[in-house]
C-alpha cells in the first residue's frame, strides 16, 4: 500500500518547496496532505475534516505557496493574494512558522506577515504597506484593518483560509467573518480545514464555498488503541490530587505531560500543590500577555519544562462551562469565574490549534465539559505516526460526561474506549497525610497572590525587556516560566519521598533516596572530605589530629643528620 501513495514530487510542486519538505523531515505526506493538496491545486474549494495532528497546516500552505509562486511568473505586482483566519493568536503564529519553514527556499518571492498579535493598528500598518503575499490572523484583527485602510483584499485576494473552523463561531467571531465577506472580491479559491463537521461549519461552508469538494477522512477522531492508549480512573477531589502526587512525584508518568483543568484558579491551586513536593510546572493562563504565552509553549517544545497546567478553549469561551468544574460549588465561585472571564483573551486558546511537540501524556485532572472538549485535549499527544497516553481523572459528578465521551468514541471505533487505569489507591495511603499537609498551605489567599504575582513578573519580562531580548536573545531562553510563586509556606520535608511510604509493588520500580543510596554516597565523600584538607595543611608535615604526636621536628633532624 505505501508504495501506491502520492509522493510529494508527484504532485507538480516547486522544487523550491520540495526542498523545503525535505529539510522538515516529511518523507510522504499524510492522509489529508496526499488527499488535498492535490484538489487545491486544481482550483477546487476545500471542506476538510481529519484530527488534529494529522498535517492540516501543510495540506493548505503547500498549494497556497504553490499558487503565489506560479501568479508570480506571469504578474510582477505585489499584492496580498492569501489570507489565513485562525481562531486563536498562538495558533496563527504557528500558522507564520510554518508557511516560513515550507518557504526557506522562495523567502524573496513569497512572504508572510502574522497580524494576530495585540500589537496596535498603527504598529502593524508598515507591515500591511508593504502588502505581504500571505496575511495571518484572528477575524476581528483583519477586519479591523479592513475598517483602517492598512488593509485591501477586495481587488487582489485570489486564496482564502479559515483554520479551525469550527472554532471561529464558538469564539465568537460570526458577526466578525459576516462583516469581513464585504470586503473580499466575488470569486476567490476557500479552504475550511477543521476536525469536527459542526452545524458552525455547515453555516461557514454556505457563506464561503463554492461547490466544495468535501474530505471526511480518518474516521476515527482519535487514533487507534495502537497509538493513544485512554484511560480512566474515578476518584474524588481529595483523591485527584493524592493521586497526581503519586504519579508526578514517584515518577510513574514519564515524558512531557499537559495537566488539563476547568478553571484559572485550579490551574493555580495545582501549581502550588505541585511546588511544596518541588515539582516545578507552568501555568499557561489567559490574563498573560501573547508573547509570554507563545514563550512558554516554545520552550516547553524545546525540552526547557515537563508539565504545563492549562485550561482548554470550553472554559474560556464560555465562562458558565468553568463553573461547571467540580471546585465550582455555590453561587459565590460562579460570580468570579464570571468577573475572571472578562480580563482573559478571547482570542486564546490552549487545547487546540497550538502545536505542543512530543507531548508523551495528557492528563484530564477535571474532566471536561464536552465530547468536543475531550478529542481535542486528548488530541495534543499521539500526533502523527507518535505514541501517547490519556488519563481522566472521574469524579462522581462527571460520571455522565464520561458516558458521553464513551458513546461518541464508541460510534466512531470500538478501540477507542476509555479503559479503566488499574491503580490501587489503598497502597498510596500513606501519601495522603502529606497531600493534606500540603493543601492547608495553599489557600484561596495563597493562589490569589500566585495569580497577581505571575501577571506582574510576566508584564515586567514583556514590556521592560522587550527591547533587551531582541538584542540578547541568549538571555531569553534563560527565563524560566515555572519557578516556584511562593505565596503557599513551602516546607522542605515534603520534597522527599520516604522508602517506607513507597508500596511494595513499587519499590521496584522507583528509586528513591535509599538508605544504601546514601549508605554509598557518605563511603564515597569520607575519602574526599579528608583528603582535601590534608592536601592543604599537609605541607610542613604529618597532621598532628590524626596522629595525636608532633613528628615534624624530628624527622627535619633525621633527614639533616642523613644528609
Amino acid at each position: 500500500m505505501a508504495t501506491e501513495r502520492l509522493q510529494f514530487h508527484e504532485m507538480g510542486i516547486d522544487d523550491r518547496i520540495l526542498k523545503a519538505v525535505a529539510d522538515l523531515g516529511w518523507s510522504q505526506p499524510t492522509l489529508i496532505q496526499e488527499k488535498a493538496i492535490p484538489l487545491a491545486l486544481d482550483g477546487k474549494d476545500l471542506l476538510a475534516r481529519a484530527r488534529t495532528g494529522s498535517g492540516k497546516t501543510a495540506a493548505y500552505a503547500v498549494p497556497v505557496i504553490q499558487r503565489i509562486l506560479s501568479s508570480k511568473q506571469s504578474v510582477c505586482e505585489q499584492d496580498v493574494r492569501a489570507l489565513v483566519l485562525v481562531p486563536t493568536k498562538e495558533l496563527g503564529q504557528q500558522v507564520q512558522t510554518m508557511i516560513r519553514q515550507l518557504t526557506a527556499y522562495c523567502s524573496r518571492d513569497v512572504r508572510v506577515a502574522d497580524i494576530s498579535g495585540k500589537a496596535d493598528l498603527s504598529a502593524q500598518r508598515p507591515i500591511l504597506m508593504e502588502k505581504p503575499d500571505v496575511v495571518v490572523g484572528t477575524p476581528s484583527r483583519v477586519l479591523a484593518h479592513l475598517n483602517a485602510q492598512n488593509l485591501v483584499l477586495h481587488s487582489s485576494l485570489e486564496m482564502l483560509v479559515v483554520d479551525e473552523a469550527d472554532l471561529l463561531f464558538s469564539f465568537g467571531f460570526e458577526a466578525d467573518l459576516k462583516n469581513l465577506l464585504c470586503h473580499l472580491p466575488k470569486i476567490y479559491q476557500s479552504f475550511l480545514m477543521s476536525a469536527t463537521l459542526s452545524e458552525d461549519v455547515q453555516a461557514l461552508k454556505e457563506l464561503l464555498l463554492h461547490n466544495p469538494v468535501i474530505l471526511k477522512l480518518q474516521g476515527s477522531q482519535l487514533p487507534d488503541s495502537s497509538q493513544l492508549q485512554q484511560y480512566s480512573i474515578r476518584c474524588e477531589e481529595e483523591d485527584k490530587f493524592l493521586l497526581i502526587y503519586t504519579l508526578l512525584r514517584l515518577r510513574l508518568v514519564q515524558g512531557k505531560t499537559l495537566v488539563f483543568v476547568g478553571a484559572l484558579d485550579r490551574c493555580y491551586r495545582l501549581k502550588l500543590f505541585m511546588e511544596q513536593f518541588g515539582v516545578p510546572a507552568c501555568v499557561l493562563n489567559s490574563e498573560l500577555p501573547v508573547h509570554s504565552r507563545c514563550h512558554i509553549i516554545t520552550q516547553f517544545n524545546q525540552g526547557f519544562y515537563d508539565y504545563i497546567i492549562a485550561t482548554d478553549e470550553q472554559s474560556l469561551a464560555d465562562p458558565t462551562a468553568a463553573a461547571q468544574a467540580p471546585a465550582a460549588k455555590g453561587k459565590k465561585k460562579k460570580t468570579t469565574t464570571e468577573k475572571a472571564a472578562k480580563t482573559k483573551d478571547k482570542e486564546y486558546g490552549v487545547s487546540r490549534g497550538v502545536d505542543f511537540q512530543n507531548v508523551c501524556n495528557v492528563i484530564n485532572f477535571d474532566f471536561p465539559t464536552t465530547v468536543e472538549s475531550y478529542i481535542h485535549r486528548v488530541g495534543r499527544t499521539a500526533r502523527a505516526d507518535n505514541p501517547g497516553t490519556a488519563l481522566s481523572f472521574i469524579a462522581h459528578t462527571e460520571q455522565e460526561l464520561l458516558t458521553e465521551v464513551e458513546e461518541a468514541l464508541a460510534g466512531d471505533n470500538a478501540d477507542t474506549v476509555l479503559k479503566p487505569y488499574e491503580f490501587k489507591m489503598e497502597e498510596i495511603e500513606g501519601f495522603r497525610y502529606r497531600c493534606r499537609d500540603a493543601m492547608r498551605s495553599v489557600t484561596k489567599q495563597a493562589v490569589k497572590e500566585a495569580r497577581l504575582k505571575e501577571i506582574k513578573q510576566e508584564l515586567l519580562n514583556s514590556e521592560k525587556l522587550k527591547t533587551y531580548f531582541e538584542d540578547n536573545p541568549r538571555d531569553l531562553q534563560l527565563l524560566r516560566h515555572d519557578k516556584d510563586l511562593h505565596p503557599a509556606v513551602v516546607k522542605p520535608h515534603l520534597k522527599n519521598v520516604p522508602e517506607y511510604l513507597v508500596p511494595e509493588s513499587l519499590k521496584g520500580v522507583i528509586h528513591p533516596m535509599s538508605r544504601r543510596g546514601r549508605r554509598k554516597r557518605k563511603e564515597k565523600s569520607k575519602p574526599e572530605g579528608v583528603s582535601k584538607p590534608t592536601f592543604k595543611k599537609n605541607v610542613r608535615g604529618k597532621n598532628p589530629l590524626k596522629s595525636f604526636r608532633y613528628t615534624g621536628g624530628r624527622n627535619k633532624k633525621g633527614q639533616k643528620s642523613q644528609s
